[in-house]
């Protein structure tokens, strides 16, 4: 097969968008090496995690100097894949060309429909953007691909598109958070970034949906004997600055709390490894990837019973229906005083990971393609 891919987030996104595209990459070069890969993006640059993706001997790259950018990927592109004559074209992040006709056999992965649920972290002119382009892109392709139960049921029940057309194909997680370290080695991680010895984890960008004050708030029900430190991996604008405000009116909770936006990701499996539980109160997720890093890497979670969060935890994790400070400190106590109860959740958090085992995914979608081609 001779399969072509929007590369566009493979090489300028090093979040969640990117991560799915250069993962599902890699791993097709890995296990089907007897397919042809052709990546289309506009003029990208190697740099770190995307270095691999400019390997001519494993894909065939197509990169574009026209201007505007915006207008290759939503039209001139389709003169490079007739050119190419690829056998299916897949959308990796929520969109398809927009103008011109795609011979090949289309396929489009959702990822969510966040814009949809909440359009006021995106303003009203890129959330009209978005659902345009995932509208559109759902009504074109010839198969949907979700990344959760949750988001395909967004799908059916937002645009309109039939049930059947639409697939589910769970995402892994980089292979690093599977590799336990020692504990000398997560020791010297907490030392190498000043944190605590024990500590509560969250990982994510800080914005509203992803209820950050709630758990903060939450340390002003917990006893002060049972309080561990709170060490937050993320990033945010104003509505971390309303957490940061929050917890500086507070004294009582202000030493509780630990920054760090900026960290390495080669470090972020030893931090999950050192952590006495993951917290994640998140009221909206296509999938939820840090909760599958952090079973990998045998951390007990807690989190909101809302979206995709409990696919991606599993009936073993803590789940909290109405995501506010008293509710999150009682998860919290419940976790921290419970040491049986801690290592089945770490036992029976790896026995529902392995679902999200990557070569299995990969053997997925190749079917996927398969089947779309009748082969």
């Amino acid at each position: 097969m001779k399969i072509g891919f929007d590369a566009k987030r493979l090489y300028n996104n090093f979040t969640g968008l990117g991560n799915y595209s250069r993962t599902l990459l890699a791993q097709l070069v890995l296990n089907f090496p007897e397919h042809e890969y052709y990546l289309y993006a506009s003029t990208p640059r190697p740099q770190g995690r995307t270095e691999a993706f400019f390997d001519e001997t494993a894909y065939r790259l197509r990169f574009s100097t026209t201007k505007p950018k915006a207008w290759w990927r939503s039209y001139g592109i389709t003169k490079s894949i007739a050119k190419d004559q690829i056998d299916i074209f897949h959308g990796l992040s929520g969109e398809l060309p927009f103008f011109g006709k795609i011979r090949p056999k289309t396929i489009v992965t959702i990822h969510d429909l966040i814009f949809k649920h909440y359009p006021e972290q995106y303003g009203p002119i890129n959330s009209a953007i978005y659902d345009a382009k995932a509208k559109h892109a759902c009504k074109q392709a010839d198969r949907v691909l979700a990344i959760s139960e949750s988001t395909k049921r967004d799908i059916v029940e937002l645009y309109k598109i039939p049930e059947e057309k639409v697939t589910v194909i769970y995402q892994g997680c980089d292979d690093s958070f599977y590799q336990q370290h020692s504990a000398e080695k997560i020791v010297a991680t907490q030392q190498r970034h000043q944190l605590p010895s024990e500590y509560l984890l969250y990982v994510g960008s800080i914005i509203e949906r992803k209820k950050l004050l709630e758990l903060v708030k939450a340390y002003e029900f917990i006893p002060e004997s049972k309080k561990l430190p709170l060490v937050v991996l993320g990033n945010g604008g104003k509505y971390l600055k309303h957490v940061k405000q929050y917890i500086v009116e507070r004294q009582a909770i202000r030493k509780w709390i630990h920054f760090k936006p900026k960290m390495p990701f080669v470090d972020f499996p030893a931090i999950y490894q050192g952590a006495t539980a993951f917290i994640y109160p998140s009221i909206y997720e296509g999938f939820g990837i840090p909760i599958v890093e952090a079973l990998a890497s045998k951390t007990p979670v807690i989190s909101s019973s809302k979206s995709a969060l409990m696919e991606a935890g599993g009936p073993h994790s803590i789940y909290v229906d109405e995501v506010n400070g008293r509710s999150l400190a009682q998860a919290i106590e419940l976790v921290i005083d419970d040491e049986g109860l801690k290592a089945k959740m770490r036992e029976k958090g790896l026995e529902h990971i392995q679902q999200f085992e990557k070569n299995g995914l990969t053997r997925q979608l190749v079917n996927v393609y398969s089947a779309l081609l009748g082969e």
